[in-house]
């Protein structure tokens, strides 16, 4: 295996996990072509050879590993390698799907995204119709994928998925069916090995899975990194809480206190079960108590996803209620979904909050063209995460980062002028905010 041609690493993109896929094989090539000139500028420096003809040899090298006559471009340059598998994917008028790989990928790491919270149009059948999918129709279809992959005679089949599917039905409260547990042995018997995923919703999923692995990830270091944007944290003052919309976010907000050394408060909320909650407006929340000062501060929160956003809304009209200054929310899973944008461009137009920080591990367009809107994008840690599972390395300071994220407070937020003083290279992904 070589880091100029990882031939058995191929990725396959669902039409739903499309974008994901393509911003997250551009940080892949970004990393491969840094490994490779890292090793080749040690090398020529170890051996005293002359960089040119050091990485003459190396392609060389590679043309002598590869099963194919030779790797394809430039023998005197890096020659990029190919990650992405030409499929096509049918979408019949009854709703069926079908999954057809083009190229070979017998004996390779195949790496399956998709992106089933992707309500955006898709473009399908060779571009000639286009359709919105919902959550099962992307599940479909990434079950009729994995089943081409397998048949194709695939090596090793991982799934990317930034969104667990159905993860918020993963405890029985009466009769009733363990959905999330129920798609994890779907994913095993067809033969999946490891499953990378974005802050699922309860870490019981993990436990639902008897041999394939979970990788479960967490934006805090890119929300950090957002939130130092617009928060000045260098200054020595009192001004900023980190508040929990609940007590199911202890936690993960507790994790963002002690990592901005800032002190924590927590939302308590009395509701009525029997109601279930339509939108924004018409929630099952009956009272709201805080527990904390929030008055004369800035208050930030953080939560794993929000659907139609009527808790969070909620939750920030209470705190400006309560005296805070400005409200900063942070979102891992922004699904936005019914008129949750709408109801969130009213309250914004109300000051009810400043800015919600939502990462990219749901495709939503609408979302992107809105001021009170930050997106950070999670590719580069997913692109890390899939080269380290390929070459067996180890994933330890990719799940805790803690100094990383404590460097990141100490070099300073912001400019006089609100930019960022000084461009930080990530390394590594965040902590994790359950532990």
């Amino acid at each position: 295996m070589t880091y100029s041609e990882p031939s058995d690493l191929s990725i396959v993109a669902c039409p739903g996990g499309a974008v994901f896929a393509d911003d997250t094989i551009h940080h892949l090539n970004q990393i491969y072509r840094r490994r490779f000139r890292q090793k080749t500028d040690f090398l020529a420096n170890r051996y005293t050879v002359d960089p040119a003809k050091l990485v003459r040899d190396v392609n060389f090298y590679n043309d002598m590993q590869t099963s194919n006559i030779c790797v394809k471009g430039d023998v005197e340059k890096y020659r990029p390698p190919r990650f992405k598998v030409n499929a096509s994917f049918t979408w019949f008028m009854n709703g069926e799907f079908k999954t057809e790989i083009r190229e070979c990928i017998r004996g390779k790491d195949v790496f399956i995204f998709q992106d089933v919270e992707n309500h955006q149009p898709l473009l399908l059948n060779n571009d000639q119709n286009q359709r919105i999918l919902s959550v099962n129709d992307h599940i479909m279809c990434l079950l009729v994928t994995i089943d081409a992959v397998r048949h194709a005679g695939a090596k090793r089949i991982s799934l990317v998925l930034p969104v667990y599917p159905y993860s918020r039905q993963h405890k029985k409260k009466g009769r009733e069916g363990l959905t999330a547990s129920l798609l994890a042995h779907l994913y095993e018997n067809l033969g999946v090995s490891q499953v990378i995923t974005l802050d699922i919703h309860s870490r019981e999923i993990e436990n639902a899975f008897y041999s394939a692995r979970i990788e479960n990830l967490h934006a805090s270091y890119q929300i950090i990194r957002e939130l130092s944007k617009i928060v000045d944290f260098t200054k020595d003052d009192n001004n900023f809480v980190v508040v929990s919309p609940d007590t199911g976010a202890v936690d993960r907000n507790k994790f963002y206190a002690t990592g901005l050394k800032k002190p924590l408060a927590m939302i308590y909320k009395e509701r009525d079960y029997s109601i279930v909650t339509q939108n924004g407006h018409c929630t099952n929340i009956k009272s709201i108590k805080l527990l904390g000062d929030v008055s004369g501060k800035v208050a930030f929160l953080a939560d794993d996803m929000l659907g139609t956003g009527g808790t969070l809304l909620k939750a920030m009209e209470f705190l400006k209620e309560q005296g805070a200054t400005k409200v900063i929310a942070a979102i891992s899973l922004p699904f936005f979904t019914g008129d949750a944008i709408k109801l969130f461009d009213e309250a914004y137009a109300k000051g009810h909050f400043y800015r919600i920080i939502g990462t990219n591990a749901v495709y939503h367009e609408e979302l992107l063209k809105k001021e009170w809107y930050i997106n950070t994008s999670v590719c580069g840690l997913f692109a890390q995460v899939i080269s380290r599972l390929h070459h067996n390395q180890s994933l330890s300071d990719l799940l805790d980062n803690r100094n990383v994220i404590d460097k990141l407070i100490r070099m300073g937020s912001t400019s006089p002028k609100g930019e960022k003083k000084q461009q930080f290279q990530q390394s590594s992904a965040p902590a994790n905010p359950e532990n």
